[in-house]
């Protein structure tokens, strides 16, 4: 299911929220329409800005979905999704599990399939930081 920080369609049968914007939202459906077709029901969320963050919108969905939560972003991770989500998450009432999916190394030029791959920002990389919270 898809949801925004305002409107839900999520199921309760969601395991892991995965959150992402801009081309990494594009990474996370992508991700997610393939996990359904293999039974792992996945919740995307699209947070529209990290300054501010609605930080209840993400608390609510990662208690919704077990604790667990991917973020994926198309930047180093200082400063971005991942470490705004993550601060969240540590005053989380609840056990939490994060994968914070982000660019490592020096960028650079090339197609954009073959640099989210590269990056391990894919739909691919999505789905392995799914399955690995799944375990």
């Amino acid at each position: 299911a898809v949801v925004s920080t305002q409107s839900t369609g999520q199921t309760d049968n969601d395991k892991v929220l995965v959150i992402g914007a801009g081309i990494t939202l594009d990474s996370a459906l992508k991700a997610h329409a393939s996990l359904q077709g293999k039974g792992k029901n996945v919740r995307v969320m699209d947070p529209f800005t990290i300054k501010p963050l609605d930080k209840e919108a993400v608390l609510r969905h990662a208690m919704e979905c077990g604790g667990n939560v991917v973020t994926v972003e198309d930047h180093y991770p200082e400063g971005g999704i991942g470490e705004a989500v993550a601060s969240v998450l540590s005053n989380a009432k609840f056990t939490t599990n994060h994968k914070l999916l982000a660019v490592r190394e020096i960028p650079r030029s090339g197609p954009p399939a073959v640099l989210l791959e590269l990056f391990g920002i894919s739909a691919n990389k999505v789905e392995e930081a799914v399955f690995e919270l799944l375990k």
